[in-house]
């Protein structure tokens, strides 16, 4: 092959193979610019990300919510609690008449080391009021109802007295079957949860079947009262 023959060959080759070079060198260029433009754009975006009402003119509200509240403090320098003159939300006092006993306490000896005796117990102003609410002891009443008997002195029969009106013919009296009954019908409680309670509470045993009798004997008397109409007004 002549010089001139293969001159013209590599002539026919070099055009196309330069024309790809510059189309990837062009595309190379674009891909530096926007590599460079989204790195300018992260590093803006980390340093808005750094920015809170710490270092920067940023409300509270706008810090990022993983900060806390180490982010939003500012350092006021108050004292942690109700600060001097802040009204307390404490629980109110009930009023004295409702006071049902008072005890006072005296200091027994001062922080110098002085005791005191009972001859100084000289009020120096007004006493701090401190109010214990307790249940009393529970206890129902038991009331026994002895039915004595009497010899007939004139054909020697031996009589017993009976009940008066108003002493219940049963073990237990009117108040305390009404709440039995309310407790299992108005509150749900089972027979063994109110047994238990019964005697826990109140000290008084009770079976179960007792309150099966009570419950039913509660629901009959129920029935058993007339409803009163409501009176209708006619013109």
């Amino acid at each position: 092959m002549e010089r001139s023959e293969a001159e013209a060959i590599y002539a026919q080759r070099r055009e196309p193979v330069v024309g790809v070079l510059l189309a990837l060198s062009a595309r190379l260029e674009a891909q530096d610019a926007q590599l460079a433009a989204l790195a300018e754009r992260v590093e803006e975006l980390e340093q808005r990300l750094k920015r809170d009402s710490s270092n920067s003119s940023l409300p509270p509200s706008h810090d990022p919510p993983w900060l806390g509240k180490r982010g939003r403090s500012r350092g006021t320098g108050r004292k942690a609690g109700g600060q001097p003159g802040h009204v307390g939300h404490g629980r109110s006092l009930f009023p004295m008449e409702r006071v049902t006993e008072a005890v006072d306490h005296w200091p027994q000896r001062c922080s110098c080391g002085h005791v005191f005796g009972e001859e100084e117990r000289e009020p120096s102003g007004a006493p701090a009021r401190h109010q214990v609410a307790e249940l009393p002891p529970l206890a129902v009443q038991i009331s026994e109802h002895p039915l004595q008997r009497l010899c007939c002195p004139d054909c020697g029969c031996t009589m017993r007295a009976e009940l008066p009106v108003g002493v219940p013919r049963g073990c237990f009296g009117p108040k305390l079957e009404a709440a039995i009954a309310a407790l299992t019908v108005r509150n749900r409680l089972s027979r063994r949860q109110l047994v238990e309670l019964l005697e826990e509470l109140f000290g008084c045993p009770i079976a179960v079947g007792t309150i099966d009798a009570i419950v039913t004997r509660t629901a009959e008397t129920l029935e058993s009262r007339p409803i009163a109409a409501s009176s209708t007004c006619t013109a």
